[in-house]
């Protein structure tokens, strides 16, 4: 049996059929083409999951399922998207619109639990019943497993892992609040956090790296760092400071066997992991237990949600 997952993105709608093994078959990508109607858009979704199939030479008669991993506010029961700032989504059914289109029970997650999902089946997670995963990208999402299951609370709308406070009246972060761990450890922060440091000294390295503050990316500091520029060493350990206070939370309230950072900072490897284990050491309450959660870097890419849309009949 195969099944089918889609990642729906504000860019790209990317569509694959996934095997019960977790491996992708077959592929297709359209564009998402915003902004348009709601409808065109899933139509395109749909159109997509019929690519995918044709691409791994899957016949229709042998998909299980569908599943999607959304942005926004997601009911899971539903599969209703009650609201996504970036579609311009509001009260999008989404899971009837798409098994009426392709004539296959479809289920819909938040594309933060669809990628949590599928890091806990088939990548940095595999084996562990209780599973926290982060991406650092624009900004800061994240899904939370229990038991093998995505928990999304009783409104559908848990994992936000951006938008808990660890600077009160910090800065401000795009939900209203001030001082959100979003604000301090998307990537967006990290630039903001990299200009800041270029503006008050004209002779670090990261001014040759980037060539401008306008070309800044997540990147910047630790390449810097790396070449032993000193203010750049220091905004690293700055932003490895609020990372580590965002994993040490997550993990106090939830103890998951695993939690695994992806996004694009996640590329940083082990010049990103090594200091920040030994920050998290010092900070969890369990430091002195024989079993702690392991931290560690996302293996499955942009397959994550994917994979994790496909097998959302599991969660």
């Amino acid at each position: 049996m195969y099944y089918i997952g889609i990642d729906l993105g504000g860019t790209n709608i990317a569509a694959a059929v996934v095997n019960e093994e977790y491996r992708i078959i077959g592929h297709a990508k359209l564009k998402t083409g915003l902004p348009r109607l709601w409808t065109e858009i899933l139509t395109d979704m749909a159109e997509c999951a019929r690519l995918a199939a044709e691409n791994g030479e899957i016949s229709f008669s042998e998909i299980g399922g569908v599943g999607v991993g959304a942005p926004g506010s997601v009911d899971p029961e539903t599969g209703m998207v009650a609201y996504a700032n970036n579609l311009d989504f509001h009260d999008v059914p989404m899971k009837a619109f798409l098994e009426e289109k392709l004539g296959l029970p479809c289920r819909v997650a938040n594309d933060g639990n669809a990628a949590a999902f599928g890091e806990m089946l088939a990548g940095a997670g595999k084996g562990s019943e209780n599973f926290v995963a982060i991406t650092i990208g624009t900004g800061l999402g994240g899904g939370i497993i229990i038991n093998r299951k995505i928990y999304t609370g009783y409104n559908g709308g848990a994992g936000e892992c951006g938008h808990f406070v660890i600077q009160a009246g910090g800065e401000p972060c795009t939900c209203g609040r001030k001082g959100c761990c979003e604000a301090y450890v998307s990537a967006t922060a990290l630039i903001r956090q990299t200009r800041t440091a270029m503006e008050k000294d004209k002779t670090s390295r990261m001014w040759e790296l980037a060539g401008s503050l306008e070309e800044v990316d997540a990147a910047i500091a630790f390449e810097a760092a790396k070449l032993g520029d000193r203010t750049a060493a220091c905004v690293v350990d700055t932003y490895l400071d609020y990372l580590s206070e965002t994993l040490i939370n997550l993990i106090n309230i939830f103890q998951p066997e695993t939690i695994c950072i992806g996004g694009g900072v996640s590329n940083e490897g082990d010049a990103l992991l090594i200091p920040l284990l030994e920050k998290i050491k010092s900070g969890v309450y369990t430091r002195d237990s024989e079993e702690n959660t392991a931290v560690c870097i996302a293996k499955l890419g942009n397959d994550a949600g994917i994979i994790g849309a496909a097998f959302l009949h599991l969660a």
